[in-house]
């Protein structure tokens, strides 16, 4: 859109303008920025008090969302219209060092498509947050995230502002706004569109369970939270797809003994232990 320098020659033409643009934003996309308080929103599950929510957010296809969450806060992903795709990362936000390792999160729990329960480990063996809702079933721990270089030659652009952005691309943005960088990123998990590898390894594109369907995710550990909202990369469709993705979390509590997670299977229950070891030794609940 071209600018009438005219009109931004002086401070109060300079603010007009600026705010139009706001505007002309939400009008092109048909979204509204994060919801500011969060306890604002209409998204919340019932029952959730209004006070309790800390993160509302609505995040177009191509975009991405970033957070640092508490431990215990539930964290709920819903793709709006069916062609959403999550790519999340996590940090232990008091050493982002500690990041979530999905190599080790398959191995250790013998199972490489989550589900409700499963458990997303970091390189240290903690847990950093828990799979407590699973409405989807439709998810990727094998293939990572879309990069620049793959979207260029699918698509024709990759880049972070361009008509189809790659998720390495947005993981980083959101990295940087936490301090972190390119060499930060690790392989990511991908929610809501599913792949599953056949007897001869071959990988099969499954696609998403459909408009509406949702995932909840509650934190043991204080993270950082990393979200890119962009076509899978096995995604083999001409077109870039990618569709809205609500996000809202609310305070909860963390897992424990008393919690059918806890002792689903030796693995987990020890990084369980692992965790609350972690979180005694810094006086965290």
């Amino acid at each position: 859109m071209s600018v009438d320098h005219a009109e931004t020659s002086t401070t109060e033409g300079a603010r007009a303008h600026a705010r139009a643009q706001e505007e002309l934003a939400r009008a092109a996309t048909g979204l509204a920025a994060p919801t500011v308080p969060a306890a604002a929103t209409t998204s919340a599950p019932s029952g959730v008090p209004a006070d309790d929510v800390v993160w509302a957010d609505l995040v177009p296809g191509g975009g991405y969302a970033h957070r640092v969450l508490a431990p215990g806060t539930a964290l709920r992903l819903t793709d709006v219209e069916g062609d959403a795709c999550a790519s999340v990362v996590l940090y232990n936000a008091d050493m982002p060092w500690e990041r979530l390792n999905v190599a080790d999160t398959g191995k250790v729990q013998w199972q490489v498509y989550p589900g409700t329960g499963y458990v997303l480990l970091s390189d240290q063996g903690r847990v950093l947050a828990t799979l407590v809702h699973d409405g989807s079933g439709r998810h990727d721990t094998l293939y990572g995230t879309s990069t620049r270089a793959r979207n260029e030659q699918r698509y024709g652009d990759g880049e972070l502002q361009g008509p189809s952005p790659a998720g390495r691309e947005l993981l980083a943005a959101a990295a940087a706004k936490n301090g972190l960088g390119r060499r930060d990123l690790p392989p990511c998990l991908s929610l809501f569109q599913g792949i599953r590898v056949d007897v001869d390894g071959r990988p099969g594109w499954l696609g998403s369970a459909g408009a509406g369907a949702s995932v909840t995710l509650r934190t043991e550990l204080p993270v950082i939270v990393l979200i890119a909202n962009t076509a899978h990369p096995m995604d083999p469709r001409p077109a870039y797809t990618s569709s809205a993705l609500d996000i809202v979390a609310w305070r909860d509590r963390t897992t424990g003994p008393a919690d059918a997670q806890w002792s689903a299977s030796p693995e987990a229950r020890r990084a369980y232990e692992n965790t609350v070891d972690y979180r005694t030794s810094r006086g965290l609940r």
